[in-house]
């Protein structure tokens, strides 16, 4: 069962007639065809989030098929929520194998995995109830929906079945909850200072946490001293609670909480700390347990080794960074992260993806910092694992990397190559995790780069890797637009090099892909002979091979069928002598079809079996239900009936656990 919400804190008071309301509102729920939706709304800092979680584990044996949890606020760019990003990673956490591509083919899975379901939806930093909660809802009214907001959420379909604001703590229970906290004498011996600290805590959980560690870092001193501390700060009454954690840092702990305000990502690693600092391991280690002491981060509900500075902290560490930090040295940290990150994205694709046609030259290592180890001497494939791994990871990190680099390449000497040269990397990224509202931003960023550098053919490769997201999510004309430019940039730009010559006939590769998509076989065929002509001029034997594969399926489809054949077997044998295990499958299942089509349905069968068997190794449940389909309608024609039923069993299954039906 997937459970996505953190262990229960150890201190929690009061909001008991909240929790009773959504419970009694609960016992009274009749269900329907909508899920049981509860939103509990309130500014930063109330707790909204932890009474959330409460809510779940109170109720989660009512809902054995799991819990799920959603921060909207790490999908939102510009204010607005990728709600086909948010789906896909529901849908992964509920172990389906295959997610669509598209918004509205991942909204259809998603149904189809929730329908009839008991689940638990936890989303986070709601802000719009129909664009936002309506299009993530459970297909299910046995489900029970807890949404977290600032304010109420007045579009929401048919309201909330129950609505909560929040208010403050009162005064006992924000005492309570420092008693907890702190369990420090000086509550009970000095009753005006603490009702003074309670006044400045505004009865917000997020500040009394602070409050309670800043009064057990400095366990000797006289409560009045400490308020009075407070008070000499002379800004707003929380901001206080914050400046006074921020004061009692040492400077390096103080600096990278100040720097964390820019940290490309909605976590912090060591590394990423220590990329920012350039002080060495040993010093950001440091930091970072100085600020998790002083209760400026939070790592309970991350993975391990990774942290998270909360929205209302960073918003307090990027105006103490606006006040405190020189704007050279807060470049500087912003050059070292984006370059370390660069550097550590290229090591990753190296190992992912291997020797391929790259533009930047490599970036340097960046002083003081440790490089990611990929490889640990376990094997090719473990390193494969850890690299694919890490840049899903990482993602934040890399597509918000690209962002700042741009910005700062629009006005200073760096960030322009940066920008563009992150954008590589990330193209192995998006073929195994494509998040396509993030890939196609930071594509697009990658060409307006290229295009201010001048890098003509880093430019030709943006503007191609941007075009396949595109026409992936049926944008065919903005893709089609982008491989017009990137062949007139090639015709009026390139020389004979092996190099440029490789890259021509890629882009003509890709025009050849974006009219299979359109269903243009016959344009798309004659892309792809003419990259492969190119590929065996210049001695590209992998490149030949595949545009032999690829125009073999074109030919497939035009009804060439005895051209389609002999291209496909020698792509196939091709493959197979270069160890490519998954071109081999995918060969033999488009060989197979052919020798099918020439009534040849022995070969095709054992064709197909292989092709079952290499998808079935690789996990690729996609060509597994192809191949399924494929064998079904053989036996069948054949008059195998059972083995055309057992076929298509499987296949049902398989598209039952994918959400596909």
């Amino acid at each position: 069962m997937v459970y996505q919400i953190p262990p229960e804190p150890a201190h929690f008071v009061d909001r008991d007639a909240a929790q009773e309301r959504v419970l009694r509102a609960l016992d009274q729920h009749a269900p329907r065809n909508r899920p049981f939706c509860v939103v509990l709304s309130g500014y930063a800092g109330l707790g909204k989030t932890e009474l959330a979680f409460r809510l779940a584990r109170l109720v989660e044996e009512r809902y054995p098929d799991g819990v799920l949890y959603a921060d909207l606020d790490d999908v939102r760019r510009d204010g607005a929520v990728e709600t086909a990003d948010v789906l896909g990673a529901l849908l992964r956490a509920l172990e389906t194998e295959a997610v669509e591509p598209t918004h509205a083919g991942r909204a259809r899975q998603y149904w189809s995995r929730t329908r009839g379901k008991r689940l638990v939806l936890v989303l986070d930093n709601a802000r719009y109830g129909g664009t936002e909660v309506e299009a993530l809802l459970p297909a299910s009214g046995d489900s029970l929906v807890i949404v977290t907001s600032h304010g109420p959420l007045y579009d929401l379909q048919a309201g909330a079945a129950v609505e909560l604001p929040l208010d403050p703590l009162t005064e006992p229970d924000a005492l309570d909850l420092l008693e907890r906290i702190t369990r420090d004498a000086r509550l009970a011996d000095d009753p005006e200072p603490v009702r003074e600290l309670l006044s400045l805590c505004g009865g917000l959980p997020a500040a009394l946490h602070v409050a309670g560690r800043w009064m057990r870092r400095h366990a000797y001193r006289p409560l009045h001293r400490l308020t009075g501390e407070l008070r000499a700060g002379g800004t707003p009454e929380v901001e206080q609670v914050w400046d006074a954690a921020y004061r009692t840092l040492t400077p390096e702990a103080a600096r990278l909480y100040r720097l964390l305000a820019d940290l490309t990502g909605p976590t912090v690693t060591l590394a990423s700390a220590d990329a920012l600092l350039g002080k060495g391991t040993h010093a950001a280690g440091s930091a970072l347990e100085e600020l998790h002491e002083a209760g400026l981060l939070d790592d309970r509900d991350q993975e391990p080794g990774r942290s998270r500075l909360p929205g209302l902290l960073r918003a307090h560490a990027r105006r103490r960074a606006e006040a405190d930090e020189d704007p050279a040295e807060r470049d500087t940290a912003r050059r070292r992260v984006v370059g370390w990150y660069l550097r550590q994205a290229q090591n990753a694709d190296l190992i992912a993806a291997g020797p391929r046609l790259r533009f930047h030259p490599g970036a340097d290592e960046v002083p003081g910092t440790r490089d990611v180890l990929f490889d640990r001497g376990d094997g090719e494939q473990a390193a494969k694992r850890r690299a694919h791994g890490w840049l899903e990871a990482e993602r934040h990190a890399l597509f918000a990397c690209v962002r700042l680099a741009d910005e700062a390449g629009a006005c200073s000497e760096w960030g322009t190559s940066e920008a563009w040269a992150l954008c590589e990397p990330l193209w192995t990224h998006f073929l195994d995790h494509p998040h396509y509202a993030d890939h196609i931003d930071a594509f697009r960023i990658g060409v307006a780069a290229a295009q201010r550098a001048g890098e003509v053919r880093a430019l030709v490769r943006m503007r191609c890797q941007l075009a396949r997201p595109l026409w992936e999510q049926g944008e065919f004309e903005a893709a089609d637009r982008e491989l017009t430019q990137a062949w007139s940039a090639v015709r009026a730009g390139f020389g004979t090099s092996p190099e440029e010559r490789k890259l021509a006939a890629s882009t003509r590769e890709f025009h050849g892909m974006l009219r299979s998509a359109q269903g243009d076989w016959a344009d798309a065929a004659g892309e792809f002979e003419a990259s492969g002509l190119v590929h065996e001029e210049i001695g590209n034997a992998y490149g030949a091979t595949l545009m032999r594969y690829r125009l073999g399926e074109a030919l497939a489809h035009l009804g060439q069928l005895e051209r389609a054949a002999d291209l496909l077997t020698r792509a196939r044998d091709e493959f197979a002598e270069g160890g490519r295990a998954r071109l081999v499958s995918r060969a033999s299942f488009a060989l197979g079809g052919v020798l099918y089509r020439l009534e040849r349905a022995d070969e095709a069968r054992e064709l197909y079996a292989v092709a079952l068997s290499g998808a079935r190794g690789r996990g690729g449940i996609r060509d597994e239900i192809r191949v399924l389909d494929a064998l079904a309608e053989l036996e069948s024609a054949q008059g195998r009936t059972t083995e055309a039923t057992e076929h298509r069993d499987a296949a049902r299954v398989l598209r039952e656990r994918c959400g596909l039906e």
